[in-house]
C-alpha cells in the first residue's frame, strides 16, 4: 500500500467515526474547554457584509450592504464613513488600519486606500514657532538623542520657512528609554523654556553628539541661563508634569517611535519636504473652501 493510500484510508476512517458519533447525536460528558464572554455589541444601521479589526486593536472597519465601511472604535463610537461602489464584498486591512484593501467581484479590481484618522492633539503649554493662530500645526513628537530627530530639524525649519504665515511647529517631548540622557535633556528644554530659551536649547541639544549631564549643563552655561534657577527647574515636579503630560499625549496619539509628526492631527508617514508641503498645501484648500 502507498503513502498515499494510507493516508486517504486513514482520512476515511476519521470521517466514518465523526459521522457515527453526528448520527448518534451530541458527544455526551466531555469537559468544558473554552470560555467565552460577550465583551461588546453595537446595532448597524446596515446589514454588514465583512468586518475587519487593526492588531492595534484601535479601529473596527464594518463593510454594508448599503455600499459603505463604517468604522468604530472598539467600544461601539462611530468614527467615520468611507463609500465604496457596489460590487465591492469583501476587506482587509494594514496592521494599523492605516491601509484599507478592497475587492470588486463586479469589476474584477482590487483596491488599496491610504485611511488617515484625524487625531486631537493637546498642545496646551507646549513650545511651538510661527505664528500662534496659523491655520496649519506641525506636531512633532521627539527625542534629543534621537538621530532621525536631529535629521528632521532642517527639514521642518524649511517647512516653517516656506510657509511663514500658515504654518505653526509645536515640539513634544517622547524621551525614549533606550536613550540614557533623553530624559534628562527634555526637562533640560523644559527648564530652559522657563527662561524663554527653549528653541535655543533645543537647537544646541540637537547640535551636541554625546548628550551627557556635563553637556547639558555647559549648554545652559553657553546660554547664560540663570543655573541655580535652571538647576531647581529641571528638578521641579512642574516640569515633571509638562514631560509626563507629553508622554501621556504620545500615547493617546498612538506614537512608539520617534520623530513622529502630524499636521493638523494627521500623521505623516513619509518625512520629505514634497510630502510635508503636500499635506500643508491639502491643509489650506480645506481652510479656503470652508470660508
Amino acid at each position: 500500500m502507498s503513502y498515499k493510500q494510507t493516508l486517504a484510508g486513514l482520512a476515511a476512517l476519521i470521517f466514518c467515526f465523526s459521522a457515527a458519533q453526528t448520527s448518534a447525536g451530541p458527544v455526551q460528558n466531555i469537559p468544558a474547554k473554552v470560555d467565552w464572554q460577550v465583551q461588546g455589541e453595537w446595532k448597524l444601521p446596515a446589514s454588514p457584509l465583512d468586518v475587519v479589526y487593526s492588531l492595534d486593536q484601535k479601529h473596527v472597519f464594518v463593510l454594508t450592504d448599503q455600499h459603505q465601511i463604517l468604522i468604530y472604535d472598539p467600544t461601539g463610537k462611530l468614527e467615520g464613513n468611507i463609500p465604496v461602489s457596489k460590487g465591492v464584498k469583501a476587506i482587509d486591512i494594514a496592521p494599523r488600519g492605516e491601509n484599507l484593501y478592497l475587492i470588486d467581484s463586479e469589476k474584477n479590481t482590487f483596491t488599496s486606500l491610504a485611511v488617515d484618522f484625524i487625531l486631537p492633539i493637546n498642545i496646551a503649554g507646549s513650545p511651538f514657532l510661527g505664528k500662534e493662530n496659523a491655520p496649519v500645526t506641525i506636531v512633532e513628537f521627539s527625542d534629543f538623542e534621537c538621530p532621525y530627530c536631529s535629521e528632521a530639524v532642517p527639514l521642518l525649519e524649511e517647512a516653517l520657512k516656506k510657509n511663514p504665515d500658515t504654518v505653526k511647529l509645536v515640539f513634544k517631548n517622547m524621551p525614549l528609554s533606550a536613550h540614557r540622557n533623553a530624559e534628562l535633556a527634555a526637562r533640560a528644554a523644559l527648564a530652559a523654556k522657563e527662561q524663554g530659551k527653549f528653541w535655543e536649547f533645543h537647537n544646541e541639544l540637537f547640535s551636541t553628539k554625546n548628550l551627557n549631564a556635563q553637556a547639558i549643563d555647559a549648554i545652559a552655561v553657553k546660554l547664560k541661563l540663570d543655573m541655580t534657577r535652571f538647576k531647581q527647574d529641571i528638578v521641579s515636579p512642574k516640569i515633571q508634569q509638562e514631560l509626563v503630560q507629553d508622554l501621556k499625549d504620545a500615547e493617546a496619539a498612538g506614537v512608539t517611535g520617534t520623530p513622529a509628526l502630524f499636521i493638523n492631527g494627521r500623521a505623516l508617514r513619509n518625512r520629505s519636504l514634497p510630502v510635508i508641503q503636500g499635506l500643508i498645501d491639502d491643509e489650506l484648500k480645506k481652510v479656503q473652501s470652508s470660508h
